[in-house]
């Protein structure tokens, strides 16, 4: 009686673990400790029921819920429903109704204990599971073959790392957290068993069944993961399955196709293929399932698998090891089993070798025909069938199925595919890439000026994840072999190509996980990164695949191992090239000098990184509300296309491109569409050069501008200062339209004399695509903003109000050229934007980029007489030929995020400090609460009444707006970068809708709607 108390105990602890461990946190913490978690809670029932119950044994028994069912349940089914229990037939969501009626015959004839399902979607295998459970008098058990989630049998959900990719994390708390999250999408789709985790140790790197199915080759590691794993399903009511026991790591045959043999020593396999079943069984395991494997130290009958045999499994598993789960065969229609008889034949044998349920048997009439045949002749008793059938029921009960409810088909698909869990796989393959090897400390790579780098990718195209990302660091020319090198004529102009640069980053793509044919490694791909070696390159080797595949190329100057393939690692390899986060993984395996436990941790370097919104606070769901927005507005034309980026936490999370270049062009925007940023220009060049100056005490704010600019002296601008410039209150006008009627004829003509549509040596500055002016019209516009006109608005004591001028920042621009002795474009290129790796950001970009890539602005009927593409769309700018204070500006999104990125962390990205820590925060500070006005800066109103800000932006941000439908706004207090850029002006800036409609303010809006933790006061 007290050993039938306690193993009902055993049952019940289950559901109580999930009641205490209501947290992540707390269930972690229980795993890290000493104790087995299902021991802990076991002793604590079991403490607090003698504690209540009376020392003698007199009165009524109690009955526990789960005894009771389960008894009453075994006592209410007939012979033939007893042994359906031991059937767990396959079945699939995606075959013909053919399949769907066989399986019905099964349950109505055979009374089925349960069903484990493989390919198909989830909503129909929800929808099949409801009509398969209503045919069924005992509710089935539902498994799935699940190691790498849902998404290894099912489409539209999500599959996590392979085990091995697991196996190179430091940190087990993720797995548990993955293992967690795979619970929580079983059990939602109805299904109670996950036949995970694989807990062989890979000690075979041959082994073609495995492989990275494993943890690794490290039975500590392994054990802590496979631990990890199973709590991560048991704490979320499902059962866990430890396979393939007793241990499938180190054979070099396929238990599908033969009979492997394992020819370990007891002592072996004690120390090593055991060692993380004895590990998982001393904690909480609730299933195990049995390997087809021949293992002559425990059973040398021939040709016997050991799932068939009685020493290993009842002997070995359940009477030395102790184990009281369930045990589960492999799949009986595996050759490596079949081959020792008739299938029938085979599933008997395998029950009275102590297995409690054979999976994917074939012959279920048959054999259970046999089984009562085994009964009748005494061959196994009906004790022995009852155990069986109660280990089920049991089982069933602590799963839930007590209760059986139909599954909820209403948004199942959001259910099985939540942000968190998307944010929680991208954790776990940043945590797994491997630096193998890091020469004199090239990773991470610290500078990102100059063009000595380049990236050839080996079976992708070069429009993969992998050379954008790299691009978003540095200019780095891209090469691809579309597939691998087969000649050393291929590898030879590869080699030519790369002549000039010093380093090349080289991506090894199509790596497979099958030992056959060099894991999928091809000799010329090897031979290339050889002969770039010896040539004399600096050559960073990134494998995106299994670590058994390092064995097949050349030491290099840097080695990181990936582990698999995809786009989330290659957009993460190139993250910690360039140090925007850390490498924290380590070898799961050993491979040529390489021991399983190495690897090199970098530490990352102030750079701004990529990922998902949940990993900063943000709700991803509700960010997504932002391409409504955008989609709305470019079909109601409030803009032909625009570029949306936001960053939280120095991380991009949101980062997308909708509609096209024009409402003409069938051309779509990219992240790579170039923008005509116009205003912005006045904070993203000009201010930057301001605080630059600043910093190194080469300006005064309090002086006056005439100082600097001595042709200013004695003249109606002698006396406002830098302060007054940055702040607008300099008396100057807004903007001076009389500069470019100048240069026009009475009858609106341009003036040859100043323009001509061909550019040659006179005629070298470009004003618009096919408009060129002569070099002196900047002086000749300079002298005339000198003797222009003042503001005559001025306050009570004299001095001028505020008034927004384009001329203030045109006038500060000459000041930071006569300072520097370069021109403003030279200087902020030199000294931010090349050292930040800023590709796309810059003055007149026709010079550098295709038309193509850059989106039109409008189409000027007023002055230019053709589309504005690709030169600068202000007026005042262009006449100066695109270099200008207040616009000229071209930029993308991203870009622009990086260079805010690093006014938000105060002056310092990648390792360098362009500005003092309290210059920045000084700029921004608010100086005019009236005009909501820093020091350059724009800053929030304090009536929140703003068309493009959100209100819910704290006090202390700050940031621009641009005339062509741009913005960039940074917060300070939740660490938040919002950028924007459009061409709503295009083709006709009298389109206001963007204002009107405030676009831009609404996409802002969402993005404080999503932050889920919050540092600033609300306004």
């Amino acid at each position: 009686m007290e050993k039938r108390l306690g193993s009902h105990l055993r049952v019940v602890a289950g559901v109580v673990i999930l009641v205490v461990l209501s947290t992540a946190a707390v269930a972690w913490k229980l795993i890290k400790s000493s104790e087995p978690v299902a021991e802990v809670v076991v002793q604590r029932v079991v403490e607090k029921k003698v504690h209540h119950a009376p020392k003698k044994r007199s009165g009524p028994v109690v009955v526990l819920p789960e005894h009771q069912w389960v008894d009453s349940t075994l006592a209410s089914l007939t012979l033939e429903e007893k042994i359906g229990q031991l059937f767990m037939v396959a079945t699939f969501s995606n075959r013909e109704e053919s399949t769907t009626r066989f399986i019905d015959r099964l349950i109505d004839d055979f009374h089925l204990g349960g069903l484990i399902f493989f390919q198909g979607g989830p909503v129909r295998q929800a929808q099949l599971t409801n009509h398969y459970q209503a045919r069924s008098k005992v509710p089935l058990f539902i498994g799935i073959d699940g190691e790498w989630g849902l998404g290894m049998r099912l489409d539209s959900t999500i599959s996590f790392p392979k085990q091995m990719v697991l196996g190179a994390i430091q940190d087990d708390e993720l797995i548990y957290r993955m293992g967690s999250d795979i619970g929580r999408q079983c059990r939602r789709l109805g299904i109670q068993i996950n036949f995970a985790p694989v807990s062989d140790i890979n000690s075979n790197s041959n082994n073609p069944v495995i492989g990275i199915r494993s943890f690794g080759e490290d039975r500590e590691n392994v054990t802590r993961k496979a631990v990890a794993y199973m709590k991560g399903l048991q704490h979320n009511g499902i059962i866990a399955t430890a396979k393939h026991f007793p241990g499938h790591g180190d054979t070099d045959a396929d238990s599908h196709y033969t009979l492997p043999v394992l020819t370990h020593s007891v002592e072996q396999l004690t120390n090593v293929d055991l060692y993380p079943y004895r590990q998982l069984i001393a904690d909480s395991l609730m299933g195990v399932l049995s390997g087809h494997l021949f293992i002559p130290a425990l059973d040398n009958t021939p040709q016997l698998a050991s799932s068939l045999s009685d020493k290993v499994i009842n002997g070995l598993l359940r009477n030395q090891m102790g184990f009281r789960g369930l045990v589960f065969t492999d799949a009986m229609n595996m050759r490596g089993v079949l081959k020792t008889g008739r299938a029938a034949e085979v599933n008997l044998k395998a029950l009275m070798a102590g297995n409690d349920v054979l999976l994917y048997p074939e012959n279920v009439a048959e054999t259970i025909t046999k089984i009562k045949d085994a009964l009748r002749q005494g061959t196994i008793s009906q004790k022995f069938l009852d155990d069986k059938v109660k280990r089920i029921l049991q089982a069933k009960y602590w799963s839930g199925l007590n209760q059986y409810k139909p599954i909820d088909i209403n948004n199942l698909y959001n259910d099985l595919n939540r942000e968190d869990s998307k944010e929680l796989y991208r954790e776990l393959c940043e945590a797994s890439v491997t630096v193998v090897r890091n020469e004199n400390n090239i990773l991470p790579v610290t500078s990102v000026t100059g063009s000595n780098m380049a990236a050839v990718t080996i079976g992708e195209g070069t429009s993969s994840a992998f050379q954008k990302m790299l691009a978003n660091y540095k200019p780095i020319r891209p090469f691809t072999f579309y597939e691998e090198p087969t000649s050393q004529e291929q590898i030879t102009e590869m080699l030519n190509y790369l002549q000039s640069y010093e380093t090349v980053v080289v991506g090894i793509h199509g790596i497979a996980s099958n030992p056959r044919r060099n894991y999928g490694v091809s000799t010329g791909s090897a031979d290339f990164v050889r002969q770039l070696k010896q040539q004399g390159k600096k050559v960073i080797l990134c494998l995106f695949g299994t670590p058994y595949s390092i064995q097949f190329f050349p030491e290099t100057d840097a080695l990181i191992c990936a582990n698999q393939d995809g786009t989330d690692q290659q957009e993460i390899v190139p993250q910690i090239i360039f140090g925007a986060i850390a490498s924290r993984g380590k070898l799961p395996v050993s491979v040529l000098a390489y021991k399983a436990g190495d690897g090199i941790m970098t530490e990352p370097m102030d750079r701004i990184s990529f990922g998902t919104p949940e990993s900063v606070g943000v709700n991803g769901t509700m960010l997504k509300k932002i391409d409504e927005i955008a989609n709305a507005a470019v079909n109601d034309h409030v803009f032909p296309g625009c570029q949306v980026v936001v960053a939280r936490r120095g991380k991009i999370i949101y980062d997308k491109s909708f509609g096209g270049l024009s409402y003409r062009t069938l051309d779509r925007v990219n992240a790579e569409t170039i923008y005509d940023v116009a205003s912005v220009t006045k904070v993203a060049a000009t201010l930057q050069s301001v605080m630059l100056l600043y910093d190194k005490k080469l300006i005064d704010l309090d002086e006056r501008a005439s100082h600097y600019l001595p042709e200013l002296v004695a003249t109606n601008k002698q006396n406002f200062t830098i302060r007054d410039l940055l702040m607008h209150r300099s008396g100057l006008l807004s903007f001076y339209p009389t500069l470019w009627d100048r240069t026009k004829t009475s009858a609106g003509g341009l003036l040859p004399e100043y323009y001509s549509s061909k550019a040659d040596s006179a005629y070298n500055l470009q004003v618009a695509p096919r408009l060129f002016a002569k070099p002196a019209l900047r002086d000749s516009v300079w002298k005339w903003i000198v003797k222009s006109p003042m503001n005559n608005a001025r306050d009570k004591s004299g001095k001028y109000g505020y008034l927004y001028s384009d001329l203030g920042f045109l006038t500060l621009q000459k000041v930071v050229e006569r300072i520097t002795g370069q021109s403003l474009d030279n200087f902020i290129t030199a000294n931010i934007y090349e050292p930040l790796g800023l590709s796309y950001t810059g003055f007149n970009p026709l010079r550098r980029f295709s038309e193509k890539q850059i989106a039109p602005t409008e189409q000027d009927y007023r002055f230019r007489s053709q589309l504005i593409q690709g030169t600068v769309h202000d007026q005042m700018a262009a006449v100066v030929g695109g270099v200008s204070g207040h616009a000229g500006l071209f930029s993308t999104a991203t870009d622009l995020a990086v260079l805010f990125q690093m006014d938000l962390w105060k002056g310092k990205y990648g390792g360098k400090q362009f500005f003092q820590p309290g210059t920045v925060p000084l700029f921004s500070r608010m100086y005019d609460e009236a005009h909501h006005r820093g020091l350059g800066w724009d800053k929030i109103p304090a009536d929140g009444n703003s068309s493009y800000v959100s209100p819910q932006a704290s006090i202390n941000s700050f940031g621009h707006t641009g005339f062509t439908g741009a913005i960039v706004w940074v917060d300070p207090d939740e660490d938040l970068i919002f950028v924007f850029l459009s061409n709503r002006i295009n083709p006709d800036a009298e389109n206001t809708a963007i204002t009107a409609q405030r676009t831009r303010r609404k996409i802002h809006d969402v993005v404080y709607s999503s932050l889920t933790e919050r540092k600033s006061i609300l306004h």
